[in-house]
């Protein structure tokens, strides 16, 4: 992991993309208590994709016609996540 100033970063954008790119993990200090991750992203790691728009209006719509599963206690919701 290499921690490095914002100043460093805007001075080498480049260098610090490509080395996050060959999955070195970058981490960007900005003032004493703020830092953010250098990370690629592709497709899939894009939340609202036309896919996930599609599932969501499906489930907006079953939910609609009351298609819903009602959670009442702990252990149902253990059951509905597999636990």
């Amino acid at each position: 992991m290499l921690v490095i100033s914002s100043r460093e970063f805007r001075q080498n954008q480049k260098l610090y993309f490509e080395r996050a790119d060959k999955g070195e993990q970058i981490i960007v200090q900005r003032g004493k208590d703020k830092a953010y991750a250098l990370t690629p992203i592709n497709e899939d790691d894009v939340y609202f994709n036309a896919e996930m728009i599609k599932k969501i209006k499906l489930s907006a719509e079953q939910a609609k016609n009351g298609e819903v599963k009602k959670i009442t206690s702990s252990e149902e919701i253990n059951d509905l996540l597999g636990l």
